[in-house]
């Protein structure tokens, strides 16, 4: 049975360009940083959950929630070709139940913490804004976007943002888990105007401080789509030892 299955929509991607050696020591086991044009990324991404499913359930209250993530992009060689995923910082959820599940099955880096969202239409353009709040201080990131989706070209920055199919979680020095995200190639709307109110410090610690005084490299706006999440396994080193929920 697959774990979770949603749709992930209107995903806000702010990307940053970081010196690789910031990232060590979050790499999981097994994996190794994924550049694109020998350039290393960490994004800070906000996005919808919706029609959440975990193990064929909607869990009621807990069906349709915004989350806000900071991650980075790595790699894994296996049975002659190369595995493209992410590695979570942190993600930050309005749910106790999703980061109690994600924490104690997958362990995951959850936060539960107050937060809010709102999609602006107009004519031509949409706006969405993500908030979440440490403390009393709401931060915020929030998108102007023309309002129809296009292809997102291959080979091009955007494409190596969106896809990345695997989740890694660093366990120790030598356990990783892995996890498969399954969804269709995604759109893209065209970005207008972006902001960005986030206390790095605060939210993520010391090692992302800098990203305070840092403008992204790039903002990008995907429409999403419907995801399933697999069941995750274990590994150490090059070896699987198990398959597990």
């Amino acid at each position: 049975m697959n774990f979770l299955k949603a749709e992930w929509k209107n995903l806000a991607l702010f990307n940053y360009e970081v010196d690789a050696k910031i990232l060590e020591k979050y790499v999981p086991a097994g994996t190794e940083i994924d550049l694109w044009n020998n350039k290393c990324y960490v994004s800070l991404v906000g996005f919808m959950f919706k029609n959440t499913k975990v193990l064929g359930l909607k869990v009621p209250f807990h069906v349709d929630f915004e989350e806000v993530n900071l991650r980075f992009y790595v790699k894994r060689f296996e049975n002659g070709e190369w595995k493209r995923g992410v590695v979570f910082i942190k993600e930050i959820v309005p749910k106790k139940a999703i980061t109690f599940i994600a924490n104690t099955l997958y362990q995951e880096h959850y936060e539960t913490q107050k937060m809010r969202h709102e999609n602006i239409e107009n004519e031509n353009t949409n706006t969405f804004i993500y908030q979440w709040k440490n403390d009393k201080k709401w931060n915020t990131i929030q998108v102007e976007t023309k309002n129809i989706p296009q292809e997102i070209k291959v080979d091009s920055e955007a494409e190596f943002i969106t896809e990345h199919y695997f989740g890694y979680t660093k366990i120790d020095a030598s356990k990783t888990f892995e996890y498969e995200v399954q969804h269709p190639r995604w759109e893209q709307f065209e970005v207008l105007n972006h902001s960005i109110d986030v206390d790095f410090k605060k939210t993520y610690g010391n090692d992302f401080e800098f990203l305070q005084i840092t403008k992204p490299t790039s903002v990008f706006l995907a429409k999403g789509s419907k995801i399933t999440v697999k069941k995750k396994r274990k590994l150490q080193t090059d070896i699987v030892l198990e398959e597990m929920y």
